[in-house]
């Protein structure tokens, strides 16, 4: 579980999720830093007194390289609340956030972000695998919101989303110049209620709306069951909490069942735990670097496999589309580095940085990027994402029809290796 004291954690931007899913908003590995949490400062209904505490601080700020008066923002702060038209509607408290919202989009990164204490709790909950709203993760993709990846059998996908649709506006508001946790708050809401998306897709002649019904998303992130060809399809919606048991269940299921193949479906998958990432890798490598955490030219962190790979005898082909980021780009890159499996579909999304979290005193949090994931072949993966060995496309019309050419591709390439 996500765990909110001083202990080491690490997730995925996207990355990182919309929940649609939250943990999709901000998907991205992440590294956290947690503190205690007063429950009553993310409660919506708390009241707050209206003390400015540490308005003026005097001690010299050893990071600030040259002056910075901060009366200006005292000033603008006045100004607005005496000035604003409609400043009997201003909240305090909100002002203040947006500020920090602010300082930290400075940093021109959509994965570096401020969370208020509603969102902070939010983001910790739905890395549990539970929450309301469309069930799809979205993320900035060249400059433009886009749907990463639908869950399955969720409310974005039973509508028509698909991964790589770009989002232009949301209930009729353009996205052009919208931020990640800014879409996130406008796409997520309550079980029942409907939000309307204006989507481009490729294929399109001109954009079309899509309306969605939220709903409750539950989300079990493994699945598999052996095919009519005796291949074994272990499908990975995220690496989330549960992950790391289902995965084992389904390590020994296919022991057991000694399939002439494993298909490893990471498609739309957005990403998730560091951990459970390469927990996930080590079923097929025995030895060596799974991945490699590069803060600079200079310092570079190596993870390395853990010794297991109980799979690593069979015949493996992992499924990848243009949704599967992060943890996902993690899996596919090293077993594709280790010559242990084939890698089929599309060029992957290319979310391969890391978020180191942190709680603040009132429950609120930031996030920031502090360094970017390389394959063990030192790809970057924000840069250049996981190109297949064998591209397999997948148009709309195959899509209405359920037939999949990327899964048709997979079984051609393991019924190859038999003969």
């Amino acid at each position: 579980m996500f765990n909110y004291r001083k202990n080491h954690l690490r997730a995925k931007i996207v990355i990182i999720t919309i929940l649609l899913i939250a943990v999709s908003f901000y998907s991205g590995i992440i590294f956290s830093k947690k503190t205690e949490i007063d429950e009553k400062l993310v409660n919506k209904d708390t009241v707050f007194i209206g003390e400015v505490l540490n308005k003026y601080e005097t001690n010299k700020r050893e990071n600030i390289a040259e002056d910075v008066n901060f009366r200006l923002f005292w000033e603008v702060w006045d100004i607005i609340k005496n000035k604003y038209v409609d400043a009997g509607k201003l909240k305090d408290k909100e002002m203040f956030y947006g500020a920090l919202r602010g300082l930290v989009a400075s940093a021109g990164d959509p994965y570096t972000v401020f969370m208020n204490p509603v969102v902070s709790k939010e983001f910790a909950d739905d890395l549990k695998g539970t929450f309301d709203g469309i069930g799809a993760e979205i993320g900035i993709k060249n400059g433009v919101l886009t749907i990463i990846a639908p869950l399955t059998d969720m409310p974005a996908q039973k509508a028509g989303l698909r991964s790589g649709d770009k989002v232009l506006a949301i209930d009729g508001e353009d996205t052009a110049a919208i931020t990640l946790d800014e879409a996130v708050n406008k796409i997520r809401g309550e079980d029942g209620t409907e939000v309307a998306l204006k989507i481009w897709r490729e294929g399109f002649e001109e954009p079309k709306e899509f309306t969605v019904t939220r709903g409750k998303i539950i989300v079990k992130s493994v699945k598999w069951e052996l095919n009519d060809n005796n291949m074994m399809v272990i499908e990975i919606s995220h690496f989330n909490s549960d992950t790391d048991e289902l995965f084992d269940r389904a390590v020994q299921d296919t022991i057991k069942k000694n399939p002439k193949g494993v298909i490893l479906d990471l498609r739309n998958n957005p990403g998730g735990y560091l951990n459970t990432a390469i927990e996930t890798a080590s079923e097929w490598i025995e030895d060596g670097v799974v991945v490699i955490e590069k803060f600079s030219e200079e310092n570079k962190n190596e993870y390395l496999a853990r010794g297991r790979a109980r799979l690593k005898d069979f015949p493996t082909v992992v499924l990848v589309n243009q949704g599967s980021a992060s943890a996902s780009e993690i899996v596919a890159g090293a077993l594709k580095d280790h010559d242990l499996a084939t890698i089929v579909g599309e060029k992957t999304f290319g979310k391969g940085s890391v978020q180191e979290m942190t709680s603040l005193e009132d429950g609120s949090s930031v996030k920031v990027t502090i360094a970017k994931w390389l394959t063990p072949n030192g790809i970057n993966i924000s840069e250049e994402g996981i190109a297949p060995d064998e591209e397999a496309g997948l148009t709309s019309e195959e899509y209405e029809k359920d037939i999949d050419p990327q899964m048709d591709k997979a079984v051609e390439i393991l019924n190859s290796k038999e003969q």
